[in-house]
């Protein structure tokens, strides 16, 4: 079992009107900050929005001391995408100086619209159905970015390039599968999901080229219109970014679903596209596996030990 404290998450902050308005100061000169409100969402970072006088209000992202290169990765991220005919939220300040603030921090554009996932319990079939159909067209247009190498993305790029596909998703089973050992998992269990990962590591070889995976999309990162039909008004959170398979992205995207959400998983399927590729099915299950032991691995780094037991039992089945 591994010794390390869980890693501190969402920093507890309170940012002063005073510091908010030096903060705009830099980025909107002229403009008068009236309120700071802490924003609901973010597992990782503290999400305030700004209200301004006399502009419209902005998003200020705070990152953990422990994570403060993720700020550098979303600046990089949404560079990649300046050109992409999707919504995203311009970088408008990026700190890390600790001059106002003692952490890193963003300071973005406010997108319009609400989370989706307030809408989602009012929508029919049907309406759920179109808005993932847009929501799978937009991921298909950041999957259409190639960079130089696969692998996660860090500060600057690609943080460890690997060759191929096959190369970058066995690198990281392999040291996920030694972090789940180190961190208290089943090692029988391990060595069973290395001879089912062997098994079917052929399948990782339809990705040739690297493509931008946001591999975070769901209700809680999208932004829709408050009424009427839905529409797509904005993506966020791209700090989870990564150069691989859109495949891979989509099994992400894909994770949470249970057999009610139908009309959301063929909406995302069908607007993006995934199930041109042969062996589509089998590729997003192999992948599906990685997230299952991405996700027990994360909770036990952050010290949510009550998580495990179901996603062990994920896990076994498996094999």
């Amino acid at each position: 079992m591994s010794d390390d404290p869980p890693l501190e998450l969402k920093p507890r902050l309170a940012i002063s009107i005073d510091q908010a308005q030096a903060i705009i100061d830099r980025a909107v000169p002229g403009s008068r900050v009236v309120n700071v409100t802490e924003l609901r969402g973010g597992e990782i970072s503290t999400i305030l929005e700004i209200v301004l006088a006399d502009a419209p209000g902005c998003i200020l992202k705070v990152y953990p001391q422990q994570l403060h290169w993720k700020m550098a990765k979303e600046v990089h991220v949404l560079g990649l995408l300046r050109d992409v005919d999707i919504p995203i939220p311009r970088i408008l300040l990026a700190d890390d100086t600790g001059s106002v603030v003692d952490l890193s921090f963003v300071l973005m554009s406010k997108l319009d619209g609400i989370v989706l996932g307030q809408r989602e319990p009012t929508l029919t079939d049907e309406e759920l159905f179109a808005i993932y159909a847009e929501m799978g067209a937009a991921l298909r247009r950041i999957n259409e970015v190639t960079l130089d190498s696969f692998g996660y993305i860090g500060p600057n790029g690609v943080w460890t390039p690997h060759p191929t596909n096959r190369a970058y998703v066995s690198a990281q089973f392999d040291r996920k599968l030694t972090e789940f050992c180190t961190r208290g998992g089943d090692a029988a269990l391990a060595a069973r999901l290395r001879d089912s990962i062997a098994a079917r590591a052929q399948l990782l070889d339809a990705a040739e080229r690297p493509r931008l995976c946001h591999y975070d999309l769901h209700a809680g990162n999208v932004l829709v219109n408050r009424g009427g039909r839905p529409q797509l008004c904005g993506l966020v959170d791209f700090e989870n970014a990564t150069a691989g398979d859109p495949l891979m992205d989509m099994a992400k995207a894909l994770y949470y679903f249970t057999p009610k959400d139908a009309p959301k998983r063929d909406g995302l399927l069908e607007g993006h596209g995934a199930r041109e590729r042969p062996d589509w099915e089998a590729t997003i299950a192999l992948y599906r596996l990685a997230c299952t032991l991405e996700l027990w691995c994360w909770y036990a780094q952050i010290g949510k030990p009550d998580e495990l037991p179901k996603l062990t039992m994920e896990l076994e089945r498996e094999t």
